[in-house]
Order: C-alpha cells, then sequence, then structure tokens
C-alpha cells in the first residue's frame, strides 16, 4: 500500500506543479507505514533515528503540505495525521476512531457527503471543507481481540 500511495501523491504533485521534497516524501511514507494515525512528534523521533536532521517546524510545514496537496488528513482528536487513499478526489474526511486501539478507518459514503451538504444549504451555510470524526470501538475491540 506504501508504494501505490507514493506513486499517486507523486502523480498528484505532478498534477499541481507542487514539489514532492525528499522529506515530504519520507513524512508521507512514515505516515502510510503507520497503518494508524500518526503524530508529528512520533515521525520526528523516527526521522532523528533515521539520521535526518529535522526540527519541529520542518515536520509541520512538510505535513500542511501533504495536508494541502489532499494526501493527508488530519485527525483533530487525535492530533495526529493519516493517509489519504485518494488523493486528487475532492472530498471531506469521514473517519470512525476505536477508542480501545486507536484504529482509524476512513469512510467513502456519498450519502453522508449529500446530507452534510444538503443540511448546510439549509442554513444558507457553503461548506468548504469537512472532516467528521467518529468514536466509539472497531470490531476486534468489541469482541474483545483489541488490546487490553
Amino acid at each position: 500500500c506504501v508504494a501505490k500511495a507514493l506513486a499517486a501523491a507523486e502523480a498528484e504533485c505532478q498534477r499541481r506543479g507542487a514539489r514532492l521534497t525528499d522529506i515530504r516524501r519520507r513524512v508521507l511514507e512514515l505516515v502510510w507505514e503507520s497503518h494508524q494515525p500518526v503524530g508529528a512528534y512520533a515521525l520526528l523521533d523516527i526521522l532523528g533515528r533515521e539520521g535526518w536532521s529535522a526540527a519541529p517546524p520542518t515536520i509541520y510545514r512538510a505535513l500542511d503540505f501533504l495536508q494541502q496537496n489532499g494526501l493527508v488528513h488530519r485527525i483533530a482528536l487525535l492530533n495526529a495525521f493519516v493517509g489519504c487513499p485518494r488523493p486528487g478526489h475532492a472530498h471531506g474526511g469521514t473517519f470512525l476512531l476505536c477508542a480501545a486501539c486507536g484504529m482509524a478507518a476512513e469512510l467513502d459514503d456519498s450519502d453522508i457527503d449529500r446530507a452534510i451538504e444538503q443540511s448546510a444549504a439549509r442554513s444558507g451555510f457553503s461548506v468548504t471543507r469537512r472532516t467528521v470524526e467518529v468514536e466509539g470501538l472497531c470490531p476486534a475491540c468489541r469482541a474483545g481481540d483489541g488490546p487490553s
């Protein structure tokens, strides 16, 4: 999944005329490798162990770039980031977050998107960006197979 995500990111950056620098590419790679939401300081720790001389502003700039170009989503509840599986496709993020194990799953549900747009329009509101975060328990944690 990491190779596929990086190829899609490179294609999207080329389409937008944006530059996927080495540090941006490595941060994106680490986000995808984590398979869970990952915070900026965890990324900084990993990069430091790998010999990168990155400071917090460098990581935050890379994450801002990735977010602005639709390559990652920020999970506000966790102050963490996940890779976007559909770069180049206009969409908000709707996430299911497991309170026990930290798993995050992005929903691709046009009914949710439409309901938000219609409700906003009825209020005279124009949506420019949206993120919906729903916290609960994933199937494994509900079944008692998750972390204890």
